[in-house]
């Protein structure tokens, strides 16, 4: 497996950086190689991909999401990766995007640019162009405060909410049409925190199944 470490410090403050990055199908306006993301349920996304003239589908998890902390993440199908992202507030406006991920190289290709270093750059420039969407439009498209808490079982997940409530979704600033709000979690090797938390029914009356969002 190959790890990479990036990270990138964001002009916009925690919840606005964090929110964004649950915008999962925003994520083609700044991820190289990235065509189209499609929500298929609350955890679950489907990845049209094209990277070095290779066209690949996959379907990723996500596996533990805290509001304003962390996403993490790991494929369910196609090239074995996981993956977390935590946001970190340097001040009122400023936050810190740390992104650590492991994937698996699957040909003579990709184990050569790994070696090579051409993954961690794409990364790099990944975030790069993330800081400059989100400091650009000065707040965020939209945004999902829910839960996604580990599970104790490996490789499940659970929506989970605090306060014996479920996550409420609360429109961004300047999006008054905003729809819902949504977290992802992207694959985690750590356990939950702890504290009381109460499993979530698949579809609680009021909670979105997916995370779209109207920019």
């Amino acid at each position: 497996m190959t790890t990479i470490e990036k990270s990138v410090d964001v002009q916009a403050p925690v919840r606005t950086a964090y929110n964004q990055w649950t915008q999962f199908e925003s994520f083609p306006k700044f991820m190289e190689g990235v065509d189209r993301i499609e929500q298929t349920t609350a955890t679950r996304t489907h990845w049209h991909t094209t990277i070095g003239g290779v066209t690949r589908e996959f379907d990723a998890e996500i596996t533990e999401q805290h509001p304003d902390e962390r996403v993490a993440w790991r494929s369910v199908s196609g090239p074995k990766q996981s993956g977390v992202v935590t946001f970190h507030r340097i001040d009122d406006a400023t936050t810190r995007v740390h992104l650590q991920m492991e994937f698996e190289p699957e040909n003579l290709t990709e184990k050569a640019g790994a070696a090579l270093g051409v993954v961690g750059h794409r990364v790099q420039g990944d975030l790069g162009r993330f800081k400059e969407f989100i400091e650009h439009r000065g707040t965020e498209t939209g945004g999902w405060r829910g839960e996604v808490d580990r599970s104790p079982q490996q490789g499940e997940s659970r929506m989970a909410s605090r306060g014996g409530s479920p996550a409420q979704s609360v429109p961004p600033q300047g999006d008054p049409d905003f729809a819902g709000e949504h977290t992802s979690s992207t694959f985690a090797n750590e356990p939950a925190p702890e504290g009381p938390d109460e499993s979530v029914p698949n579809n609680p009356a009021g909670m979105d199944r997916n995370r779209r969002n109207p920019l």
